[in-house]
Order: structure tokens, then C-alpha cells, then sequence
């Protein structure tokens, strides 16, 4: 099954997407620097489709590059 058709993510199991650590989003989500997330109640979610646009934001092309290249 992709991604895509799994649902909402819990934070550990979009960390384990991203290769990184629930930590890590908690931190990114208080900079507001992640991906999108989902907010119910107490609740944090991560949408598969975020994740994968948060990963394609973050291309580059050059290490001088300040924007993502088109």
C-alpha cells in the first residue's frame, strides 16, 4: 500500500517516513517549520500527501540556492 492510501499518520509513524524522530517534528511543528500537520484535540497527524510535498520543498539544486529550484 502507498503512502497515500494509509491515512492519517501518527508523529511516530511520520518520523519513520521521514527518517527522523518525533522530537524533531515536535520541534519543526513549534518553529513552524515542517510539514503541514493535523491538530484534533490533543491529537497531532501528519497526511501522507504533506509529507511527501514537505520533501519536494526541501530540493535543491546548489548549496548557494536560497529558494527551491522550479
Amino acid at each position: 500500500m502507498s503512502i497515500e492510501h494509509q491515512g492519517l499518520l501518527k508523529p511516530a509513524e511520520a518520523a519513520n517516513w521521514l527518517k527522523s524522530t518525533v522530537g524533531t517534528l515536535a520541534k519543526w511543528r513549534h518553529q513552524g517549520v515542517g510539514p503541514r500537520f493535523v491538530k484534533m484535540g490533543s491529537s497531532v497527524r501528519y497526511d501522507p500527501v504533506d509529507l511527501r510535498a514537505h520533501v519536494e520543498g526541501q530540493k535543491f539544486c546548489s548549496t548557494s540556492e536560497t529558494e527551491v529550484a522550479a
